[in-house]
């Protein structure tokens, strides 16, 4: 299943992936998941869908959305990670996918992402970005540990290269965000598109994580992105100065 793409400016520096934006489960498909679960963080990363278009209008940016939810394949994973199809997601079990064969495993990754990161990749080639924006969204608590204190409104993540992560976390915390470093998890550990698309391509890349209550709803999503669109054209601008000036 291919992602969506958001037509921008190639000269925009900038293409944002979105790898949780949708719940969507094809028919053939069978997760055994309840309804109402679907809705919630297990199943999409709310409020991402309608956040990278407003940032992609804001910054005239290309950008490519999944269009199948991470219950059916994480594509967030290593293409050999055993969480790439997930048995279980914050307490509650996947069961239509613990039944799967080896086989069946194979063909669900060939089928959903596969098609995705090489459109990534070929989108990269095509574009050639300054700087990639990979846009997620957390819960304020996990009922797999309530008593975990997630207080952050963005999150900026980062592996190896931090390039642009420490440029925008000061200017994150300049606009009266609270930003959480490598919170609330690490790039370290969960980092795989931008490990994939941006370090094992030399490409700098903002790794933005928004608290899911700020953004989920019209009125949220127009004000975070009235906040993060100039910090994002901001890093950009940041990441070429030193690469020009090398400074």
């Amino acid at each position: 299943m291919m992602p969506h793409k958001v037509d921008g400016q190639r000269d925009s520096g900038l293409l944002i992936i979105v790898d949780h934006a949708s719940n969507a489960v094809p028919e053939d498909i069978d997760l055994g998941v309840p309804a109402p679960l679907m809705a919630e963080h297990m199943a999409i990363d709310i409020g991402t869908w309608d956040l990278c278009h407003a940032l992609s209008q804001r910054l005239s940016a290309p950008a490519l959305l999944a269009t199948v939810s991470r219950l059916v394949i994480d594509l967030n994973r290593e293409e050999d990670a055993h969480t790439i199809i997930p048995l279980h997601s914050d307490g509650h079990e996947i069961p239509g996918n613990a039944s799967l064969s080896d086989a069946e495993r194979v063909a669900r990754i060939d089928r959903f992402w596969h098609p995705y990161h090489d459109a990534v990749a070929d989108h990269i080639a095509e574009l050639r970005p300054a700087m990639l924006v990979s846009l997620h969204s957390f819960t304020p608590m996990l009922r797999s540990d309530p008593h975990q204190q997630r207080p952050w409104q963005i999150g900026i993540l980062y592996n190896d290269d931090d390039r642009a992560a420490r440029l925008a976390i000061p200017a994150f915390e300049a606009a009266g965000v609270a930003t959480g470093d490598n919170l609330p998890y690490s790039g370290k550990v969960l980092n795989a598109t931008m490990n994939r698309h941006g370090e094992a391509n030399g490409i700098a890349y903002l790794g933005i994580e928004v608290r899911q209550d700020l953004i989920s709803d019209p009125a949220g999503v127009e004000r975070w992105a009235d906040i993060i669109a100039p910090i994002i054209a901001e890093t950009r601008n940041g990441v070429a100065r030193e690469a020009a000036f090398g400074t």
